[in-house]
């Protein structure tokens, strides 16, 4: 009997309620952070960061995460529970976006103005390699084995491909106009590259850095300068490619087989980046212009909802909270 009462108080008792995952996003006009609830997909609260916040992502394991205040310069590093600034990471000069390392420790950051990538460890605090890019750095990527990183130069219209373990250049390849944002796919074979006033994104073979293949988009009623294809992200079993356009304002929907668009997603003002939820069912565009966050419904490539976020939102973050 003891043992019934007791399980009966127990379920009586009011339990805390579980925590949602969450999406932030850098709001670069506010210099805050805005944290949506992805249960409730509303805002639940707002942090303030250094000024012009852009890139953003978090450790490994979630402990903490990496804010890019630009004009800061500085890369900050926030405790998510609480939204305290735990320290500044030394960055160089403008970082823009940046990479985590497969080891969890090394950042590689794009330095707009310096035309260089900076490597910082983020548990000594310390630069340990500064690499010589092309003008105007902006996009970071790092292949999934950890062994290859790539910066994107915007003005001298290349993505450079740095060895991670001799912190050097070993290739530079070209791409159209001012390269934006860069991803290699799960397995390391393929590296993609968005160019903003090119208007297509390129696909290179790893192995030789040879061009694959070249997407194009076209939208009716919108005028081709208008289509400048930015942040981008791929589906869990890479059938498919989301593509955010900027001030096209539309998010392309490419088959990642035969490099062809095959829809177009109506999003808010000037779209600057891409996140999904943990299972891909959820995809969130960072809305500049129109300073809120735009929500697709993966499966049915139809968008559900609008969130009202900070001034000129741009980068966005998957936080996992179980």
């Amino acid at each position: 009997m003891r043992h019934l009462i007791s399980a009966a108080l127990l379920a009586a008792l009011p339990t805390a309620p579980a925590l949602a995952d969450e999406i932030w996003v850098t709001n670069e006009k506010d210099d805050t952070v805005s944290v949506i609830d992805l249960e409730t997909l509303d805002v639940i609260k707002t942090y303030s960061t250094g000024e012009r916040p852009r890139g953003i992502t978090f450790s490994h394991d979630q402990s903490v995460v990496y804010i890019c205040a630009s004009d800061s310069d500085t890369v900050q590093v926030m405790d998510p529970a609480t939204g305290e600034i735990l320290h500044d990471l030394p960055s160089g000069e403008d970082p823009e976006q940046f990479v985590l390392h497969p080891d969890d420790r090394h950042l590689y950051i794009a330095n707009e103005d310096d035309a260089i990538t900076t490597v910082v460890d983020t548990q000594t605090r310390k630069v340990v390699a500064q690499i010589d890019v092309g003008i105007e750095p902006e996009g970071m990527a790092v292949s999934p084995d950890g062994k290859i990183a790539i910066t994107t130069s915007e003005t001298t219209n290349m993505a450079h491909w740095i060895d991670t373990e001799t912190q050097k250049l070993f290739a530079n390849t070209l791409v159209d106009s001012r390269p934006r944002h860069a991803e290699f796919v799960k397995d390391g074979t393929q590296m993609w590259v968005s160019s903003e006033i090119g208007g297509t994104i390129t696909v290179f073979n790893v192995a030789d850095q040879a061009q694959v293949a070249k997407i194009d988009f076209a939208i009716d009623g919108v005028h081709p300068d208008r289509v400048q294809p930015v942040g981008f992200e791929l589906t869990d079993d890479e059938k498919t490619a989301f593509v955010a356009l900027g001030p096209a304002n539309h998010v392309a929907v490419v088959n990642t087989d035969t490099y062809q668009v095959e829809d177009y997603l109506l999003v808010g003002r000037r779209v600057w980046h891409l996140a999904f939820n943990a299972d891909k069912s959820l995809l969130f565009t960072t809305n500049g212009v129109s300073g809120d966050v735009t929500v697709i419904d993966v499966a049915k490539r139809n968008p559900i909802k609008t969130i009202k976020v900070g001034r000129f939102p741009w980068g966005a973050a998957l936080r996992i909270t179980e």
